[in-house]
């Protein structure tokens, strides 16, 4: 099949097809004397395979070593979950992040009065030279820092 076939049966647009061949991650597809790329069942396997894997957020050198196990019938299940569970980890902490970045803002938010007064504690947050959120380490504020967050004036 064409790229924009095996576009169609994988959900992969054809660009992603193309960047998945040139960084190595799906083997160049053969050619027709025209040089039309031309796709194989296998291919089209391996683009739904990449497609899963991206929709669960596993990272490109992530896939390529979900490839690499996939492909390996010799593989134990150990090297997989190991891998399954590091991006759970990965996962864990950005939703950590993301639940302190909202935490943070709709504490400015309630602050804000949103009226046609210009005062507003989000703009002034955002102006303002310290970081909204600690950076360094996820429990820790950086030296100096209570941890607290600013204080809204009313």
């Amino acid at each position: 099949m064409n790229i924009g076939e095996a576009a169609g049966a994988t959900g992969v647009s054809a660009k992603m097809i193309r960047h998945y061949e040139g960084i190595g991650l799906l083997p160049a597809a053969s050619r027709t004397d025209a040089g039309y790329r031309q796709y194989q069942e296998r291919d089209v396997n391996m683009l739904r395979f990449i497609r899963h894997a991206r929709d669960l957020g596993f990272s490109l050198e992530q896939i390529r070593e979900l490839l690499d196990l996939w492909q390996n019938r010799r593989r134990s299940s150990r090297q997989v979950k190991v891998l399954a569970e590091a991006h759970i980890a990965q996962l864990d902490a950005k939703l950590a992040e993301l639940q302190t970045m909202r935490a943070t803002l709709a504490h400015l938010v309630q602050g804000c009065h949103g009226d046609d007064r210009p005062d507003c504690p989000i703009i002034e947050t955002l102006d303002s030279a310290r970081p909204v959120l600690p950076r360094g380490g996820r429990d820790a504020p950086p030296e100096g820092r209570s941890g607290a967050l600013p204080r809204i004036r009313r």
